[in-house]
């Protein structure tokens, strides 16, 4: 399809930017808990639900954000996403207790889950072939160089005006609103949203988030988590056979295309988010400031300048799978180097690392992308999207919470060393599945 917008760029990095601002809910917020705990009143492990919550929204709402960009187009589920992730931002940001700060992150959660699945398919709507290559190289390398600077706009915030700053960061979305309602595209399927299987999906990927996040949360939490997830699956696997149109269509969740690519790529954010949690553990026992720890990742910013050349130069010579695990051995090699940075307290290994992940990260993404794109019909695009970015950030969601529960016992270095297990799972998956071509949309 070519697009009446003009420049791809200017579109792909906006779409970035809000991409990145929907990760900074987590990187941001995570310099500021021992603030937000001591002034709402409540231990370091409750406050932990902070991030919590909002992990498992991102994960849950997914693939609802795309099954409803299918039915209805994207400039309404896009719109009214982006309009939850900021008012919950404001909500969250000036909440008096806990419970009003949760709700008010759940609410920011659910919206922020539109946009990495929405803005991708709105990027595969309005072009084809080298642009959309270029644009979501650049929409991957900005959001990941925007994440980066989480923990440092985190810390600075943090010490002009409190926590509150940090977590009202999404907020900032809002000035997108009125841009993105002139330029998606209203016209969907007009079909009607399978509530039920929207239900066991949810639940099934909430189980999942939650028993990850357990070693963190509690008994309590793995316990609802076990049961939720005992549950979803069987009630999904009957749900599918029994409504192959359904919320989760057969002929996608079946397709090995799709499935190959995103469990391989989820490994990236895996791998992503474990540096995200090592490196400021390792550099705050050196008695680093957050504020420092921002400054330790920001040379990773330097990707989003040239992933656009990245993504459109890997796709272009080695096509969607072999670009995929070009990023996943690239993960590979920075949870090493990590592993190196925090054994020999040395900073310029850990910068290395994370600079090398968000390199994976800029051309992973586009990669997984690009192939489910062209794996499923136009009609399904959206679903088929939403199910990818599901299994990207429960990817996500296991690194962080792994990470977490490992370091704890073996130290970090050890930690890293044990879930470059990960990275390496994800190219056994593509490399040991069989090659099968997809159609190429031009």
């Amino acid at each position: 399809m070519t697009s009446d917008v003009r420049s791809p760029g200017r579109t792909a990095a906006l779409l970035g930017l809000l991409f990145g601002l929907a990760g900074t809910g987590t990187s941001a917020a995570t310099v500021v808990l021992p603030e937000l705990a001591s002034e709402l009143g409540v231990g370091p492990s409750t406050a932990a639900w902070t991030i919590s919550v909002y992990a498992v929204m991102l994960a849950v709402a997914t693939p609802l954000h795309g099954r409803l960009a299918d039915a209805y187009g994207l400039r309404g589920p896009l719109v009214v996403g982006l309009s939850a992730m900021v008012g919950g931002s404001v909500v969250a940001a000036l909440a008096p207790t806990f419970p009003v700060l949760l709700a008010g992150r759940v609410v920011q959660g659910f919206g922020g889950a539109s946009v990495p699945v929405l803005a991708t398919a709105l990027i595969s709507t309005l072009w084809s072939g080298p642009q959309r290559s270029s644009a979501l190289g650049r929409l991957a390398g900005i959001a990941a160089a925007f994440s980066a600077l989480g923990p440092l706009l985190g810390g600075a915030l943090e010490e002009i005006g409190g926590w509150r700053l940090a977590i009202a960061v999404p907020a900032l979305g809002v000035v997108s609103l009125p841009w993105l309602a002139r330029r998606a595209p209203a016209g969907g399927t007009g079909e009607r949203i399978d509530r039920v299987g929207a239900l066991f999906v949810a639940a099934t990927a909430a189980g999942l988030v939650l028993l990850l996040q357990s070693p963190s949360s509690g008994p309590v939490t793995a316990m609802i988590g076990a049961v939720m997830l005992a549950v979803g699956v069987p009630a999904v696997a009957i749900w599918v056979r029994r409504r192959p149109t359904g919320f989760l269509p057969r002929v996608v969740v079946t397709n090995p295309v799709v499935l190959r690519s995103a469990f391989a790529t989820a490994a990236i954010p895996a791998a992503w988010f474990a540096l995200l949690i090592g490196v400021p553990l390792t550099a705050a026992e050196w008695g680093w400031s957050p504020f420092e720890i921002g400054l330790l990742l920001l040379p990773a910013v330097a990707v989003g300048i040239v992933a656009p050349w990245l993504s459109r130069t890997a796709l272009g010579r080695l096509g969607p799978r072999r670009t995929i695990v070009t990023g996943v051995g690239i993960a590979v090699v920075a949870m090493l180097t990590g592993a190196a940075g925090a054994a020999l307290d040395s900073p310029v290994l850990l910068a290395f690392a994370v600079l090398a992940l968000n390199t994976a990260f800029g051309i992973g993404q586009p990669a997984m992308i690009s192939a489910v794109d062209g794996a499923v019909d136009a009609a399904e695009r959206g679903i088929a999207l939403g199910i990818a970015s599901l299994v990207f950030l429960v990817g996500a969601s296991i690194g962080a919470a792994l990470v977490g529960g490992l370091a704890e016992v073996t130290g970090i270095a050890v930690a890293l060393c044990v879930l470059v297990a990960l990275p390496v799972m994800g190219l056994t998956v593509l490399l040991l599945g069989p090659r099968q071509r997809t159609p190429v949309r031009v």
